[in-house]
């Protein structure tokens, strides 16, 4: 027979690293999606990651990685916001 994991009776099991990167990680996206979606924190824990992802993706383009500013555009912030 198998032993378990954890006892009940010692009190919850400690977190690790991953489980408190994963719950930072959930509470700011469930934060983002309130603020930015609307979406209560059940409908946030109800989605799938992929529906979260079609929804950024349609509000963000489909581009995951935007080009760089040319050199045109980087001469009209420089004109734009000077740092003199």
């Amino acid at each position: 027979m198998r032993k378990p994991l954890h006892h009940a009776a010692h009190g919850p099991p400690p977190r690790d690293k991953l489980g408190e990167e994963f719950a930072a990680t959930a509470a700011r996206l469930a934060g983002v999606a309130g603020a930015v979606l609307g979406w209560t924190p059940d409908a946030f824990w109800r989605a799938t990651p992929a529906e979260l992802e079609a929804v950024v993706r349609a509000l963000c383009g489909d581009a995951s990685d935007p080009a760089p500013p040319d050199r045109a555009t980087i001469a009209r912030l420089m004109e734009a916001f000077p740092d003199g």
